[in-house]
């Protein structure tokens, strides 16, 4: 097969199968929802499957298989996982030395060939199929199901039911543990979720999700702040799975009940990964969300989370002063807490005794004493961070303020030595000023203690593969009252393509409003000023904020408009 960077829809172009507005309306459907092209393409009747097929082979110049009547060696046929046959549309079918002859329905995608390789250690020759029958045929080797005779009538059915036949289903249903332990340890069960996790980790993935349903199991990953389908299992082996995640994070295997909570390592290759597992009892079993933490992104320093150099200067000033509060407020998963725990690991040295306490502890670092909120045994927010002044810190970081107790112990632990670091769920950062009002802290410990305030939230950032420069309309440069000439100004966005899982966007960087408290905020705080009052004036006091912040990285290059207005609010 020679080699090509040429894709699907460029070749359905090049000999005329679809029309230009058709693959427009496939990829808006893929960048929307996902999954691969050539399905949306089908499902939408924008072409038939055979062109697809025909497209494939003459571009390739490789052969059709007919896998209807496909009957091959089942242990060479599951050297791929079922879940990455599923995923990606593929069959193996036979391997000769270090060969995997592999029907494929897209032999274009690159990834998924390199997915396998890397995966199975075998080099990848593909041919080509239809998608439909490499459904039926990893449905038929992967695992079996009995068919019900949709020909049978409602009155065939139940004539030979009576009242005794029918019985209750208990609705916990009994589990033999000892079988559950062992299924759990055996060989497929173990290298499944090792796939799993392994392909997650290759896909930058932030959180597993792992979800029964009444007949199937669903997984997914969230990439870039988006969920993605990743793969359906079998229900038959739920609590295998379950068991198996427990005992790597050290729960409790009998119980199913209630949710719990644990955590893990792995390594793959030099890189090690903390897993934080939440296991929570739902209808149909229990739904696992583990979240990949790592430690590496602590390393790479502020620098590297993408601040624009005004935010970067305002936010380093407050890092380096000996004393006072740093807030970072933003909604649940905006990057808080690894813009919190890159401060941590750039002060982190001996001379100086961190100490966190959090709700649950994300990242496990060397160097810093870090404790875990434990509710139900009396160690709270604000029982922690009292007993935590005595044990001597140079620098704090409380998790979040949740409550007046937490905040007032917070800011009075600030005034008197120590840099405490913490977080807030507001819309911004004046906004942070007037919930601490709200709780009952006194304006004149708040004035006092806070140095800044950093607002922030996490945009997508273009694919550099598929980057192409647009003309933005100049309509739409005036609705944003953006005093810009479209006509001289180079914007850009992603076309799609299979790095980016043609969405266009790969990876996320930070964008960040940083409200450093001069004396007259001080004054403001202290007369009790709204919060609008406040970011009127800081804003006239040369303040970005997180709408200016988005705009400026569109300008440059970084984002789109319309990741810039789907994470920023109009000020």
């Amino acid at each position: 097969m020679r080699r090509t960077k040429k894709r699907l829809n460029e070749l359905l172009l090049d000999y005329n199968l679809v029309s230009e507005k058709d693959v427009i309306s496939a990829l808006e459907i893929q960048r929307k929802r996902g999954g691969q092209l050539a399905t949306i393409l089908i499902e939408e009747n924008f072409v038939k499957e055979a062109d697809i097929m025909t497209c494939f082979c003459r571009y390739l110049n490789i052969p059709p298989i007919n896998l209807s009547k496909f009957h091959g060696d089942e242990k060479k046929i599951k050297i791929i996982p079922e879940h990455v046959a599923r995923h990606y549309r593929l069959l193996c079918l036979s391997q000769v030395g270090n060969m995997l002859t592999v029907a494929m329905s897209d032999p274009l995608n690159v990834l998924a060939i390199d997915d396998i390789k890397a995966l199975t250690g075998y080099d990848i020759i593909p041919v080509v199929s239809a998608l439909s029958e490499i459904t039926l045929a990893v449905d038929r080797f992967y695992h079996h199901k009995e068919e019900i005779k949709h020909e049978d009538s409602f009155d065939d059915l139940v004539k030979d039911i009576n009242e005794d036949d029918i019985q209750l289903v208990k609705e916990i249903e009994q589990i033999d543990i000892g079988d559950v332990i062992r299924s759990s340890s055996e060989a497929p069960i173990v290298k499944m979720l090792d796939a799993l996790i392994a392909e997650a980790l290759m896909k930058r993935a932030s959180d597993i999700h792992i979800e029964p349903y009444e007949t199937k199991i669903r997984v997914r990953y969230r990439v870039d702040g988006s969920l993605q389908e990743a793969a359906i299992l079998p229900k038959k082996i739920q609590n295998a799975v379950a068991a198996r995640i427990k005992i790597m994070s050290n729960l409790d295997i009998t119980q199913r009940l209630i949710p719990q909570d644990g955590r893990f390592k792995v390594r793959l290759g030099a890189k090690e990964v903390d897993f934080r597992v939440s296991i929570l009892p739902i209808s149909f079993g229990e739904k696992v969300v583990m979240r990949a933490l790592d430690k590496a992104n602590l390393s790479i320093g502020l620098e590297a989370l993408g601040f624009l150099p005004q935010a970067m200067d305002a936010f380093q000033y407050a890092v380096t002063q000996p004393y006072g509060m740093i807030l970072v407020t933003g909604p649940t998963g905006s990057g808080k807490s690894t813009t919190l725990y890159s401060v941590l690991n750039k002060l982190n040295v001996p001379e100086r005794n961190l100490i966190t306490i959090e709700d649950p502890v994300e990242y496990q670092v060397d160097g810093i004493t870090q404790v875990q909120v434990k509710a139900d045994v009396g160690l709270t927010f604000g029982q922690g961070l009292r007993a935590i002044l005595r044990q001597n810190p140079d620098i704090l970081m409380v998790g979040e303020i949740r409550d007046f107790e937490t905040g007032d112990i917070a800011v009075k632990a600030a005034l008197t030595g120590a840099l405490l670091l913490s977080t807030l769920h507001t819309n911004d950062a004046p906004g942070a000023v007037t919930r601490m009002i709200d709780m009952g802290i006194e304006p004149f410990l708040i004035a006092s203690s806070v140095i800044a305030v950093a607002a922030q939230r996490l945009a997508r950032s273009i694919c550099k593969n598929c980057k192409e420069p647009y003309k933005i309309p100049q309509s739409v440069l005036d609705r944003m009252d953006l005093v810009l000439d479209a006509e001289t100004i180079t914007v850009y966005r992603g076309k799609g393509c299979d790095q980016c899982g043609g969405t266009g966007y790969k990876g996320r960087f930070a964008i960040l409003e940083v409200m450093v408290v001069n004396d007259k905020i001080r004054e403001m705080i202290m007369n009790r000023s709204s919060s609008d009052e406040i970011k009127r004036y800081a804003r006239k006091n040369g303040m970005l904020t997180l709408r200016d912040s988005g705009i400026q990285n569109f300008l440059r290059g970084q984002t789109t408009l319309e990741e810039v207005l789907r994470v920023t609010s109009k000020e």
